[in-house]
């Protein structure tokens, strides 16, 4: 059985109210608020105090930052500006819990967050319910004008459940560097299965509109809704699967520059020199070869390949190399979004207690289009026409990452289910892979 229970929310009414608001929406935003809340604590009640301290790499952070951060989230963006009166017991958190707000003040340097032994675990889950108090008093008695403060929630929200997926992919590769390669859960075994043959779906050229429509959430990099022409293209049906990619990798896909862009070619090999481990490149990450078997960690320990599974944790330089050894490419975000634009938002995501992507059956009409693995698209993070940043701190959560990073669409394993929407851009560097992050080729 799932520890993590459905965070289904619908508070954006509120936002859409010019004048007072009605009380169920303020009920309906508190039962939000305490639903992710809860679903946060329910990672952390899965591991002890001296897993939450860790950082295993600059890219990732300890459990206990992400716990504080997104608490400090809400009485920075929250509670300062919004309930009278209200005070932090932690000044001093500002300092070491803002991730890359520059309009609020300076930052303890992200690399250096697993040096600190205090505050304590202890002290930190003190503090979220200190601040959970106060957001409750606000969201039971709350002002007049309710507008703003219930749109900045609503973004702490979706916010925290960024974090969620994050301290998922984060205590994964913590675990991973330890040789007795602990498991965050224990879920039975399954036997490998088979999948479906690859196939191909078309799609027309012509005129199409992407980005927001609609009253739902939506991050301000979904907007504005505009228009995109596209040539003929067409879509793999599935993932790639674990055992497609194993047939690179044994091709010599790692050894054959022919595969790679130049930055790409250029990461394997400063990587492979950093020999064996899981950031290691001579290989897929996470991968060990036992024997003539494959093996890879995940967050139900070592466990041997499934060659049916999605492939994940790959980079997009492993991704378009993959693609091209395969005679195909990647989808630009317009295709991707073109073709899933008729797909349920159905999948496997954190709801399910996997935590692992999960292989398609083989008389499944699934196309995997949400949920398991994040999809590398071709498209550089960048701002749709007429895009313009909020002003003020919030406007920083998007705009000024919009260099040297590619979209990734779909959601994955670890996604609350909730979280995810068609228009959803996701993004990291190309080198990255720490997430759960796959491949659909297409033509």
């Amino acid at each position: 059985m799932s520890n993590f229970l459905p965070t289904r929310f619908e508070p954006t009414q509120i936002s859409k109210n010019e004048g007072e608001a009605n009380k169920m929406d303020y009920a309906s935003l508190r039962d939000a608020y305490l639903a992710v809340r809860r679903q946060s604590e329910a990672i952390v009640a899965q591991l002890e105090p001296e897993d939450c301290v860790v950082q295993s790499m600059p890219d990732v952070s300890p459990t206990r930052w992400h716990l504080a951060h997104v608490t400090w989230f809400f009485e920075t963006f929250v509670l300062k500006p919004f309930l009278p009166n209200y005070e932090s017991t932690h000044p001093a958190f500002e300092y070491l819990f803002n991730s890359y707000y520059n309009t609020v003040g300076r930052q303890f340097p992200r690399a250096q967050r697993g040096l600190l032994s205090r505050p304590t675990v202890a002290e930190v889950l003190d503090y979220r319910r200190h601040v959970d108090q106060h957001m409750q008093r606000l969201l039971e008695d709350p002002p007049h004008d309710f507008v703003e403060p219930a749109r900045v929630i609503e973004i702490g929200l979706n916010h925290e459940q960024q974090h969620q997926e994050l301290m998922l992919t984060d205590i994964k590769h913590v675990f991973s560097c330890n040789p007795l390669y602990p498991a965050f859960q224990n879920r039975a075994s399954v036997e490998a299965q088979t999948t479906r043959q690859l196939g191909w779906q078309r799609f027309d050229e012509g005129l199409y509109e992407i980005g927001k429509t609609g009253d739902g959430f939506a991050f301000d990099n979904e907007s504005p809704r505009h228009r995109v022409f596209v040539e003929s293209f067409e879509l793999a049906d599935r993932l790639v699967t674990c055992g497609e990619f194993r047939q690179f990798i044994e091709d010599g896909g790692y050894q054959r520059p022919e595969f790679w862009l130049s930055a790409g070619w250029a990461t394997v090999q400063e990587n492979h020199a950093l020999g064996p481990g899981p950031d290691s490149w001579p290989s897929a990450m996470y991968w060990q070869k036992r024997d003539e078997d494959w093996y890879h960690f995940t967050l139900d320990g070592m466990r041997p390949i499934d060659p049916a599974e999605p492939m994940c944790h790959v980079s997009y330089f492993e991704a378009d190399a993959y693609a091209r050894w395969a005679g195909a490419r990647l989808p630009t975000e317009a295709e991707w979004e073109i073709a899933a634009a008729d797909q349920p938002l159905t999948g496997n995501f954190i709801e399910s207690g996997a935590l692992h992507p999960l292989p398609v059956a083989q008389d499944s009409h699934s196309r995997q289009t949400f949920g398991d693995v994040w999809e590398w698209t071709a498209s550089q993070y960048t701002a749709y026409p007429g895009y313009a940043a909020a002003d003020g701190a919030l406007g920083e959560y998007n705009g000024k990452f919009m260099c040297n990073q590619f979209v990734l669409r779909g959601g994955s394993c670890v996604t609350p289910a909730s979280h995810i929407r068609l228009t959803y851009r996701n993004f990291f560097p190309p080198s990255a892979r720490w997430q759960f992050s796959g491949i659909r080729l297409a033509k």
